[in-house]
């Protein structure tokens, strides 16, 4: 009597949740694939009633961890997870964040014998290797878990930034700064912005959204205790109490970043990173974040040097870097909350388009301390969008299991953009006789164009009907 009871509620949960997944898979939220039996490990039913036959084959059948069902969407450990991966963000790509603080002091400091294009090389490599290096980080991550990349990125970050407060020549600022400590951080980072995505499913947006926010509050911060203590302390102390900041929240982070789904092992495949190109909406979305990131990163670059160029006095112009900073916190949390309502290729659309106007409408004639002062908290809200929705935007059009390696192919296509932006936005500086115009227009421009290919992404997915949840 009992397993007859059993076995029509078994029957109706399969069927509510095969029709769960067939509904998530028509509005495009995610692309999802029932495991099939081995139909030589496939247990025997013959001599069995027919209810015996579903009990047993209900127990024996594995529970498939990419299930919407199975995403916990909370709990204490995934909020633990989102608090570590936020400091991850926080020690990475907020350091990343702070790059304009780092422009102006080395071209007006130690390095002023060169070029603003020259000078920018450095900062540039920065974001370049923070990205580059995700598709490698993106595979290791899919093998063998967040915890080998942790402990590597964290060492490899602090003793860059140690390396870095010992420098005195160009060749030593880039080896350090540009590369060790940048390579430390992408380690970081990707496992800060992966491991999120494997213990939520419908809140992924707003997660993500807590999580990006750590990489402002660290773009807050940093710029800050640098441009304060440079001139109280000088160069070298400060980057090693920023070094110590980084160690002290990656210890924190080491032992609350997890993944929820168990890694699986792969040999290494050049065409798993290529293969995903073959599909129309991840290409679209990988030209658009090389466009948009073309031009995205020269404001946080050149806001510094550009502001003191129309009279801004150096201790102000400094705090613009944090105040952008500080406005993208709530562009880089806000934006998940309100893709999760309305859609993420919709929240991602309207964010870069509000990026761009603010680039070409406001940035360009800014001549006085107000401007200056209120577009970079507008730019850091509009343009914090491209950060937070880029791995969310992926994991809608992928399989969970596939995360790592397909966000590592976007980041790393993006990185050649993030590497020559500045350098071009200088070398236009110097073509335009110090002046910032030209670096200006090409940031917009730039940025229009990947809003062009977002747009193309979008509706390559789901169609011109723009009140459509994508």
């Amino acid at each position: 009597m009992a397993t007859q009871a059993q076995s029509p509620t078994t029957s109706n949960n399969q069927a509510v949740a095969s029709k769960e997944q067939q509904q998530l898979d028509h509005n495009g939220n995610t692309q999802l694939k029932t495991p099939i039996l081995d139909e030589e490990k496939a247990p025997s039913y013959a001599g069995r009633s027919d209810s015996d036959k579903e009990d047993t084959k209900a127990k024996q059948e594995p529970v498939n961890p990419m299930h919407p069902s199975q995403f916990p969407d909370g709990g204490k450990q995934a909020w633990l997870c989102v608090a570590g991966s936020s400091a991850c963000l926080f020690v990475s790509f907020g350091w990343i964040n702070a790059v304009g603080v780092f422009q102006n002091y080395y071209q007006t400091g130690p390095l002023r014998e060169y070029s603003p294009s020259t000078v920018g090389w450095i900062v540039s490599t920065e974001v370049f290797f923070m990205l580059f290096m995700s598709p490698w980080v993106g595979l290791f991550f899919d093998n063998f878990g967040p915890r080998w990349l942790l402990i590597g990125g964290t060492f490899l970050h602090v003793f860059g930034l140690m390396m870095a407060s010992l420098s005195t020549e160009y060749y030593q600022f880039f080896l350090s700064q540009g590369v060790c400590s940048a390579i430390g951080a992408s380690m970081l980072f990707g496992p800060g912005m992966t491991c999120v995505s494997t213990w939520f499913f419908r809140k992924r947006g707003a997660a993500m959204g807590l999580c990006a926010a750590g990489s402002s509050l660290g773009g807050v911060i940093f710029p800050i205790v640098v441009s304060r203590m440079v001139p109280r302390t000088g160069f070298p102390w400060a980057m090693r109490t920023c070094a110590f900041l980084v160690l002290a929240l990656m210890i924190f982070a080491n032992f609350t970043v997890t993944a929820r789904v168990p890694p699986r092992k792969r040999k290494f495949e050049f065409m798993a990173f290529i293969r995903p190109l073959k599909e129309l909406t991840f290409s679209l979305v990988v030209i658009a974040l090389w466009l948009f990131y073309w031009g995205m990163f020269i404001p946080f670059a050149f806001i510094v040097a550009d502001a003191t160029s129309h009279g801004m006095s150096l201790s102000l112009a400094e705090y613009l870097v944090s105040i952008l900073n500080a406005g993208s916190i709530f562009g880089r949390t806000l934006p998940g909350i309100i893709g999760d309502k309305i859609g993420r290729f919709n929240t991602m659309c309207i964010f870069c388009i509000l990026t761009t106007i603010l680039t070409l409408a406001m940035w360009i004639p800014a001549d006085t301390n107000a401007i200056f002062i209120a577009f970079a908290p507008l730019y850091g809200f509009a343009s914090g969008a491209a950060i937070s929705l880029t791995p969310v935007l992926i994991a809608q059009i992928s399989e969970i299991r596939d995360i790592g390696t397909r966000t590592g192919t976007a980041f790393g296509l993006a990185s050649f953009a993030a590497l020559t932006g500045t350098p071009i936005g200088g070398a236009l500086v110097v073509e335009n006789h110090g002046h910032y115009t030209y670096a200006k227009i090409f940031a917009g421009i730039m940025c229009a164009a990947g809003c062009v290919f977002f747009v193309a992404s979008r509706v390559n997915l789901a169609g011109w009907k723009w009140n459509k949840k994508v």
